[in-house]
């Protein structure tokens, strides 16, 4: 194995706590789970609902793909994480198949947590491979 690349993204999300937009070894490239915070107003308050803040962790996870010359089409895997998991799950779902065409979605996992950093509702993780 190569040694791992840790990837900082000009113009992406204010990390939460002590890490890196992304880790990359072998052409597999780990992105960290983004918040739906604003990069260019790190200390607003985070938009209003589950899909408001669907579409920004989506929006900040492009950021860092597209720092890194990849796109949402190199995506194998997501792995979701919703607070209010019964109330926000359906609308959640309707905005996430958004993001993908219907028949190039990656695996996803989607877990009801208690909570989640800055207050957020949604956070996602994903896995994308290098062509």
């Amino acid at each position: 194995m190569t040694s791992p690349l840790f990837h900082m993204i000009a113009g992406g999300a204010r990390p939460v706590a002590p890490f890196s937009h992304a880790v990359e070894a072998d052409g597999w490239v780990m992105l960290t789970g983004q918040m739906p915070t604003d990069p260019d107003a790190p200390d607003a308050p985070l938009p209003e609902g589950i899909v408001a803040q669907t579409r920004a962790v989506m929006r900040n996870l492009e950021i860092v793909l597209n720092g890194l010359g990849l796109d949402l089409s190199h995506i194998l895997q997501c792995r979701c994480y919703l607070t209010e998991f019964e109330r926000d799950y359906a609308a959640f779902n309707d905005t996430y198949q958004g993001c993908f065409p219907a028949d190039r979605r990656p695996a996803r996992t989607t877990i009801g947590v208690t909570a989640l950093a800055v207050g957020a509702l949604v956070e996602i993780d994903m896995l994308a491979r290098r062509p």
